[in-house]
């Protein structure tokens, strides 16, 4: 269990103050993209809310490194629609704008396409419980908090293990305390472990900075559980793509993708 209550401690409106649990595994002064990210869909989600128009693509831009500390958010709708329509959020952190998100929400029908859905691919079944990791990534030990609030139960591969990634996911804690995390606001806590988990190459070696993240959402999960199965690209002139699918036991959740910046450290 993580030793920490939520990601986010709430301080006024549409202000919260981070704790260790946002931690990036690389500098622990700084913010993992997950939670941020899943802040922004949360403020796009109470945006003028309506439960039939969800959220169907969001596109999270990091534009720098998160620090930890005081943070506060913003939306608005720049292009209103029945069917169909366009929310941008900003999240500022310490008082300068660190991420910008963007997310179209899109009319649910329910049934209205029943007949010709395609045929759910399903996860293979969640393994049973893994012991508390002493090592993340070398040099990150359990002293990681965005580690321990999420439970990892891997099919294939392991943090200290290059290459594709599968992996049932559990999110332990609240995004923000006293409040439960929406099912959106989990993929995207999530999603943005993409690169690190497939990573190619060792972490310790070598540089992958997503700049931005991209998810497309076909459905929310219904149980706190998802399958990621999550794989990298690297071209020859040092971008790569990292890419991957969420999914719960009744099949495909989402699409994730991030270019990368990959370079040789130091």
């Amino acid at each position: 269990m993580s030793d920490h209550e939520a990601f986010y401690l709430p301080v006024g409106d549409d202000e919260y103050e981070s704790t260790p649990a946002t931690a990036s595994p690389w500098d622990f002064s700084l913010q993992h993209g997950g939670p941020p990210a899943a802040l922004l869909a949360r403020a796009i989600e109470r945006c003028d809310p309506d439960d039939g128009l969800p959220i169907a693509r969001i596109s999270v831009d990091f534009l720098g490194g998160i620090p930890q500390g005081r943070v506060r958010t913003q939306a608005r709708v720049v292009r209103p629609g029945k069917r169909v329509e366009l929310v941008e959020a900003e999240l500022w952190a310490n008082g300068k704008l660190a991420v910008r998100a963007s997310g179209w929400r899109i009319r649910r029908q329910p049934g209205a396409t029943a007949q010709v859905a395609t045929p759910a691919a399903l996860p293979p079944p969640l393994p049973g419980p893994e012991p508390r990791p002493e090592v993340y990534f070398e040099g990150v030990g359990a002293e990681w908090g965005y580690g321990e609030a999420i439970e990892w139960r891997f099919v294939e591969s392991g943090f200290n293990r290059t290459g594709p990634a599968k992996v049932w996911t559990r999110v332990r804690i609240p995004l923000v305390d006293g409040e439960e995390a929406g099912a959106l606001q989990r993929m995207l806590v999530v999603a943005d472990s993409c690169n690190g988990l497939s990573g190619e190459m060792p972490l310790t070696e070598w540089l992958f900075i997503p700049p931005t993240l991209t998810v497309t959402v076909q459905r929310v999960p219904e149980s706190p559980w998802m399958f990621f199965d999550a794989a990298t690209t690297i071209g020859p002139d040092g971008v790569g793509i990292a890419h991957g699918t969420l999914s719960d036991d009744r099949g495909l959740l989402g699409r994730v993708a991030q270019p990368l910046l990959v370079a040789p450290r130091g």
